[in-house]
C-alpha cells in the first residue's frame, strides 16, 4: 500500500471540482493508493518521469517514488488544460 499525498496546488484543483467528478477522482486515487497502476502511462518531454491516470475528462498527474512507496499528486485538470 502507497502512501498518497497531494502538492497544494493538487488539493486546491481537487476541491474546486463538482462533487460527482471528486467522487471519480477519490476512487481512482484510492486506486493508486493500492498500487493499481495497469492502465496509467509514462509522460514524456518535460514531464518525463511521472504518469497519468484517466478519471473520465480529467488527469491525474503524479510521481511514484517506489523506494517509499509514496506517490506525489501534482496535478488535477480537465484533459484539455492538464499538459
Amino acid at each position: 500500500m502507497y502512501k498518497v499525498v497531494f502538492e497544494k496546488s493538487a488539493e486546491k484543483e481537487f476541491l474546486k471540482l463538482e462533487k460527482k467528478t471528486q467522487l471519480l477522482v477519490a476512487q481512482k486515487i484510492l486506486d493508486l493508493r493500492n498500487g493499481y497502476f495497469a492502465q496509467d502511462k509514462p509522460l514524456k518531454g518535460k514531464y518525463q518521469g511521472k504518469f497519468r491516470k484517466r478519471a473520465g475528462n480529467y488527469r491525474i498527474i503524479y510521481l511514484k517514488e517506489d523506494h517509499q512507496l509514496i506517490i506525489t499528486l501534482i496535478r488535477i485538470a480537465h484533459r484539455k488544460e492538464v499538459y
